[in-house]
């Protein structure tokens, strides 16, 4: 080959480009972006619209449709799903895969902003538009702990580490939570309002005047421009309380007159602490492309110097730093690596000293380049990648192990040096592209993967591609360069003690099968065919779920309260759980969140925002705890809060791959909320009646009360009181509004809200002694209007792509899988009787399996297979090779399935990633086999001499490749993440399936199906 030829004769070139390679890649290593999780930028949106105190139906009408209806009219809408609840709706915004990012983010902020300007309710207390990203991942949170500090000192503390932390430019969203922010309030007596007939919009008006802060602008005087500088915003609270609100026949009112001004924490929605002690938690994400170690480095000064200078009565506890479980995982996968290498180092004994050296030269070189390639596609090192780099180490030395197997046979049989090298990789060098190639293409399907779960395992078959091209450039320039320098003619031609043990092994191994099954091919093929048959058919014993469950030593349980439970009660019983937690010595953080979800701290589950009724505790074990312990201790918690009395206690463990709600989800859609509570009664049923599940919910399963205010519009109008008026008292009176902000002594913004006396939690009292102003300014009791009941509504209302529908959900319990229980459960939903237009579907994992292995991927498989075949057809050049060649792959298939069910693994993404990459490295080597066999038969050797030479000659590289590959993978296979040890088993049982039978099917297949081959002079059949 002239790459060879080139190569070898420009040694000196080689030599600089082989170092320059090294010297990159060394360097590329260490700059190259690391995190734990791949990163994913799906083209997926959350809008949160926070209204304290609407309804579910309120929400509906006066936020929701407007909303749907501006995002259901942008381009390339693929779904929204809208839950509304007590004052907050959530819309999950999902556009097809492909377009751009960020320009369709800047679409929704736009029209957002034109709606909050116009259709939707001034008075929202906030509108937050995300992007989901992987980088949305808290890697920091802190603790500051105390007892008895005050409110102001805590959050000025935390404050200040904010502060300090997020000055880091890789950091982003450095957050504080779990403490209410200062404002001053305005505690309005409307009974003296009353008596002074100051209408309340007076008042209100004055207040947000006075907060306005408008620039003057700037003038010229003389040379020089000066700006103008105006009275500003507020200060303090004398600012607020010297405002004048009337001024009336010479009489000044000011608002101290007519109520009370002061400093004041808000209402209470987030309550944390931490192992049982009041705390703030302060947090940070980190920046996409950035390494996280050189990160840590950053923030770890300044959290040890912060905490020395704190308080006595304030600790700080840094309990979760995503860093070093980084460190520690990539550090476990870096040991797997070392050990891996350490394996395929032994199993190259047979090879010789100089010729094992040379594969172990070209195996850091293919591993440089393909992190090179890596590094320049944008990916970064992570533990996916880590495993795609291991299992291409084991996959990588075949191509520098064929080849130099190849020269030392050509020495072995007495050529020359240089011949042995130009000529030996030259009968080599065809067949080396066109199995790497094929294992290429095999890999190809998943880096097309499609929807978040293709973008979040695409670093896998990445590294794989990307090392796997690289050690066949190697093999084909770096490996005939260094045997023209290191390799020598051999005084013998059987090779070392190991390579002969090695060769009379297998030649004893196979001495009486080859020639029973070459006598009877058809009885040899029809067994092929029955063990395939087997191999296919106990797919469906081993079950199939898309992602496994994390093996982090963490968890989280989810507090749900009986519905409208307020947040002191929430906080009640979350000090019952965290009673329990504190008796199990196992655990050593425990981190609670009442009346909010804690700070994002893994990449597919996002905080639940404010509720009241809803508490979440974030649990955390020793780093050395195993999976095994872990699901040991969410058992025995699962049963002990299983009878719980005040709440529903779910200790749920974390999941890998795309965000699920719950394993099981069935939606039932339909227009009438009663028609769809029935539904869901019956499918509850169904879910609660079926052997495996647990934790089922069911929203509609109860309604809430509301109070409902009942205006008299007759009345109203009558006595010139507008509706709108009345809505903004009660609204003043329960939530407050607010009417502008102040700067506080550390320079940030603080809301001034003007309500009523009141508590630390709005009660009925608020409504009573009301009064509002009729459009002469005359006040009005509100009970002359007005009266106060009570009413049912219906606890969340769901959208999906704007249709109404109610949802039922079920985990699954340890041991079960959810497509295994939806046999028996689907058959159930398909007997119910529902009405005209109503219908069921299955979200949950059944919806996630869609999107993966959807349409598009099914497109990508068909265009694989035909580029497989067309590889094939080059190659050999005629159909026959192709289906001798595939006829080894269910063979392997049958070892893959084995050796899952052995341990105990269903089928999932990252099983299918391995029987997919089975198939191209079982076609590599069955193709080296059949590649030798044709070119014995074009030099003259009949068939069954051509297929005994071949199989002689060809298969001890083929065992060689597949042994080494098995020991590059057996780290990989015995690692406790079930995110990688399947893909690893896969491999290793297909491997070695494929291997024995290889020996034995393809020879025969090739002597039933000989392939017609052509020579320069004529052609033989």
């Amino acid at each position: 080959m002239q790459i060879t030829n080139f190569s070898v004769k420009n040694y000196q070139f080689t030599l600089i480009l082989a170092l320059l390679v090294a010297v990159v890649g060394v360097l590329t290593l260490f700059t190259m972006p690391r995190s734990e999780d791949p990163g994913t930028h799906p083209p997926q949106y959350l809008i949160t619209v926070i209204y304290p105190g609407t309804s579910p139906k309120d929400m509906e009408e006066q936020v929701v449709k407007p909303i749907e209806n501006k995002i259901y009219g942008l381009e390339n809408i693929e779904k929204i799903l809208t839950t509304v609840e007590d004052g907050v709706a959530a819309f999950q915004v999902k556009f097809k895969y492909g377009v751009d990012v960020d320009n369709k983010y800047q679409e929704i902020s736009t029209e957002m902003n034109a709606l909050k300007n116009s259709e939707l309710p001034k008075d929202i207390y906030m509108i937050k538009t995300e992007k989901i990203s992987s980088s949305d991942v808290k890697i920091l949170q802190v603790a500051l702990v105390s007892e008895n500090a005050s409110d102001k000192k805590l959050r000025d503390e935390a404050d200040e580490l904010k502060t300090k932390i997020e000055k880091i430019t890789n950091l982003k969203d450095v957050k504080y939570s779990g403490i209410p922010e200062q404002e001053i309030r305005v505690d309005l007596n409307l009974e003296k309002l009353a008596q002074l007939k100051i209408p309340l919009n007076i008042v209100m008006g004055s207040l947000q005047s006075e907060a306005a802060d408008i620039p003057g602008g700037s003038i010229d005087l003389d040379t020089k421009v000066f700006n103008v500088k105006t009275s500003g915003k507020f200060k303090n609270a004398d600012d607020v309380a010297n405002t004048v609100v009337y001024n009336a026949n010479g009489k000044i009112i000011y608002m101290k007159d007519v109520a009370e001004v002061s400093y004041k924490s808000e209402v209470v929605n987030h309550i944390t602490r931490i192992n049982g002690h009041r705390c703030v938690l302060v947090t940070a994400g980190m920046k996409d492309n950035v390494n996280i170690s050189d990160v840590q480095k950053q923030y770890l000064p300044i959290v040890a110097e912060f905490s020395k200078d704190l308080p006595p009565n304030i600790k700080l506890i840094k309990n979760f730093d995503q860093a070093d479980m980084v460190s520690k995982r990539l550090g476990h996968l870096g040991f797997d690596f070392a050990l891996a290498i350490l394996l395929v180092v032994i199993t190259l004994v047979p090879l010789g000293g100089r010729a094992s050296l040379i594969v172990m030269i070209s195996i850091p070189l293919s591993l440089a380049l393909g992190l090179v390639a890596m590094n320049a596609l944008g990916y970064s090192l992570n533990q996916l990648s880590i495993v795609g780099l291991v299992v291409a180490l084991g996959l990588l030395v075949d191509d520098s192990i064929v080849v130099v197997e190849n020269i030392e046979r050509w020495l072995r049989e007495g050529h020359s040096k240089m011949d042995a090298v130009l000529k030996g990789t030259k009968q080599i060098g065809i067949a080396v592209v066109g199995t790497t190639t094929t294992l290429v293409i095999a890999f190809l399907p998943l880096a097309f993967l499609p929807d978040m779960a293709g973008e979040f395992i695409r670093s896998l078959p990445m590294a794989v591609i990307t090392s796997v091209l690289a050690s066949m450039i190697v093999a084909l320039t770096l490996v005939p360069f260094l045997g023209s320098r290191f390799l020598k003619t051999h005084e013998h031609g059987e090779g070392n003690i190991f390579l002969q043990y090695l060769q009379k092994f297998l030649t004893r191994a196979y001495r009486d099968i080859m020639p029973k099954a070459l006598k009877f091919p058809k009885i040899t093929i029809a067994i092929s065919v029955f063990l395939s048959v087997i191999a296919f058919g106990l797919f469906s014993v081993t079950g199939f779920k898309l992602f496994p469950t994390s093996e982090k030593p963490m968890f989280l349980i989810n507090i749900k309260m009986p519905l409208q439970a307020n947040i002191s009660e929430s906080d009640r019983v979350t000090k019952i759980v965290e009673a329990e937690l504190k008796n199990h010595k196992e655990i050593v953080y425990y981190t609670s969140n009442v009346g909010h979800g804690n700070p994002q701290i893994y990449y597919n589950v996002h905080p639940q925002d404010r509720k009241s009724d809803f508490a979440q505790v974030f649990v955390q074990l020793e780093d050395e705890a195993t999976p095994t312990e872990k699901t040991a201790l969410i058992k025995k918690l699962r049963d002990k809060f299983k009878t719980m009395p005040y709440a529903k206690v779910e200790v749920k463990d974390f999941e890998q791959g795309t965000p699920l709600e719950a394993n099981i989800v069935v939606r039932i859609f339909g227009e009438d909320q009663a028609v769809l509570r029935k539904l869901s009664a019956q499918v509850e049923s169904i879910l609660r009646n079926q052997k495996g599940t647990v934790y089922i919910n069911n929203e509609l399963n109860t309604y809430k009360t509301d109070v409902k205010v009942k205006i008299n519009k007759e009345k109203a109008r009558t006595l010139g009181v507008l509706t709108s008026e009345v809505d903004k008292v009660i609204r003043l009176a329960v939530a407050g509004l607010t009417v502008g902000d102040y700067i506080d002594d550390r320079g940030d913004a603080r809301n001034v809200t003007i309500t009523l006396p009141r508590n630390k939690f709005s009660n009925l009292d608020a409504l009573k002694n009301l009064y509002v102003n009729n459009v002469q300014g005359t006040p009005i009791a509100l009970n002359q209007i007005a009266s106060i009941t009570f009413e049912t509504a219906p606890t969340a209302i769901n959208h999906f792509n704007k249709s109404p529908f109610s949802k039922v959900s079920a985990m699954t319990k340890d041991g079960y899988l959810a497509n295994d229980l939806l046999v028996d459960i689907v058959p159930k939903l398909d007997k119910l009787k529902m009405p005209n237009g109503y219908y069921y579907k299955l979200s949950g994992e059944k919806e996630s399996e869609g999107d993966a292995l959807g349409g598009n991927f099914l497109s990508v498989i068909i265009l694989s297979a035909f580029l497989f075949i067309a590889v094939l057809l080059l190659q050999f050049k005629t159909f026959k090779g192709i289906i001798i060649v595939l006829s080894i792959i269910p063979l392997g298939v049958l070892g893959g399935v084995l050796f899952l069910l052995a341990t105990g693994n269903p089928m999932s993404l990252v099983s299918i990633i391995g029987f997919i990459g089975l198939s191209g490295i079982q076609v590599k080597n069955s193709l080296l086999l059949v590649d030798f066999t044709n070119q014995l038969r074009q030099e003259g050797k009949s068939i069954d001499e051509a297929i005994a030479i071949a199989g002689e000659t060809r298969f001890l590289p083929v065992v060689l490749t597949s042994i080494t590959a098995i020991c590059g993978l057996i780290p990989l296979a015995v690692n406790p993440n079930p995110q990688i040890s399947p893909l690893a088993i896969v491999l290793i049982g297909g491997l070695i399936s494929s291997t024995i039978l290889a020996r034995i099917v393809t020879p025969v297949m090739y002597k039933l199906i000989p392939p017609s081959l052509e020579k320069s002079n004529g052609s033989i059949n």
